[in-house]
């Protein structure tokens, strides 16, 4: 059973966790390991075929096989070891890791660990659809990685489930490759994917949103023949006598994304129950010594450029703990505790540990066409203010917050807030 250490672990080779690498390379940690099932690497990314992949960060339009291709290449330049086929199995609070792949067991002592394991897709069963199990129902990111990569088409009449941003993708994929695609469905009074997306995707098509509405019932025994949709009350509940059917052989789910932490939860780190991410404070430091997240098992993304950006912080203070022994925190207790207010879903970091200029992350809860005003309050007192034109659930804010040591030495909590601007 071979037996080795490095300065840094990283677990996933998505491009989150190959950001998070290289930060730790360039912050000058020497050995840095990547593990991943996969035997590809680029997470997800290999899949989605269509561009706009690192417009903010570099200014060109790639798609995802270039993007992650560009972060593969500049690992393996630095040294970054990259480990594929590979599953951690266990870990214990002392960053050491259990491995397998078909060279058989691995065990790895690491400085600091960095959980960088992505997310997957909700399933029918989360959304409790009743009716039968015929085939013909597939996730959205399944079908894309069949369509994208296998040249496997799924279906000719489409209804896509939920407006998330690949389900608006594969309904354009879905069109330009023949099918006709005949509805997409969200439960909720707005798209819940990036406003592009829905203009892009939806109606530079003519492809009908249904807002309000959607799926009571599947129809059909051995394949998929029709589904039946409803309008929905302000409680999200069907509202009876305002079904219809429509005829279909393919439905695409595209409900929603859970991180994937049943690594960090067994060994107790902390998880927010609203993000299903482990609570960090603003190096990405989680509640277990040693341990960072970054990417989509921290917090479901909106683009890829924002999350290589909290990978970076994470893979930087992961390298400085490990090498130079910098302290990051390993208790909320320690820190400011940073919670999230009035029109805010949840806050990212959930709590900081020293003055300075740090991001915030935040998901609004509601639609605000109107501006807003983004307020840090310390004690109930502002503390920070910044103006957005309007907030959108589908699109995660992003700013940097520069807090003094006067503003959080005498306080005992931060909290994050999203206030219209009235005239």
């Amino acid at each position: 059973m071979p037996e080795r250490k490095v300065d840094v672990a990283v677990l996933g080779a998505g491009p989150a966790g190959l950001a998070a690498a290289i930060a730790a390379k360039n912050a000058g940690a020497r050995d840095v390991l990547v593990l991943d099932r996969n035997d590809w690497l680029g997470g997800i990314l290999p899949q989605c075929i269509h561009d706009g992949f690192g417009v903010e960060e570099t200014g060109a339009s790639l798609t995802g096989p270039e993007y992650a291709e560009s972060y593969a290449a500049k690992a393996r330049e630095l040294g970054v070891e990259l480990m594929t086929e590979t599953m951690v199995i266990e870990m214990d609070s002392r960053r050491r890791l259990t491995a397998v792949n078909r060279d058989g067991v691995h065990i790895i002592d690491a400085g600091s660990v960095v959980l960088a394991t992505g997310c997957r897709e909700r399933t029918r069963w989360s959304a409790l659809i009743p009716g039968t199990r015929p085939k013909g129902i597939y996730t959205a990111g399944v079908a894309q990685g069949l369509v994208n990569l296998h040249n496997k088409m799924v279906g000719k009449k489409v209804v896509v489930l939920g407006s998330g941003n690949v389900g608006l993708i594969m309904a354009r994929r879905m069109l330009l490759e023949g099918a006709k695609v005949l509805a997409v469905v969200e439960i909720l009074p707005y798209a819940t994917g990036l406003p592009r997306n829905v203009v892009q995707c939806l109606e530079d098509y003519d492809i009908p949103l249904y807002l309000g509405h959607t799926i009571t019932r599947i129809h059909g025994r051995e394949a998929l023949e029709k589904v039946t949709i409803s309008k929905v009350d302000k409680n999200l509940r069907p509202i009876k006598g305002t079904g219809r059917t429509i005829a279909c052989d393919t439905l695409l789910l595209s409900l929603g994304l859970v991180p994937e932490n049943e690594l960090a939860r067994s060994i107790g780190i902390t998880l927010d129950p609203r993000t299903g991410g482990p609570m960090v404070n603003e190096h990405m430091h989680t509640t277990a010594n040693g341990f960072y997240a970054c990417g989509n098992c921290l917090h479901v993304h909106d683009s890829v450029d924002v999350l290589v950006r909290e990978a970076v912080v994470a893979g930087e203070a992961a390298a400085m703990s490990s090498v130079k022994g910098l302290p990051f925190g390993a208790k909320v207790s320690r820190g400011l505790p940073v919670t999230a207010g009035k029109n805010v879903s949840y806050v990212i970091p959930h709590w900081v540990e020293t003055p300075g200029t740090f991001d915030l992350a935040l998901r609004p809860s509601g639609l605000i066409k109107r501006p807003v005003y983004l307020k840090v309050l310390a004690d109930g007192k502002e503390v920070f203010r910044q103006r957005l034109s309007c907030a959108l659930p589908s699109t995660m804010v992003r700013v940097r917050a520069t807090l003094t040591s006067e503003v959080i030495g005498p306080c005992e909590w931060l909290e994050v807030t999203l206030d219209e601007q009235r005239t």
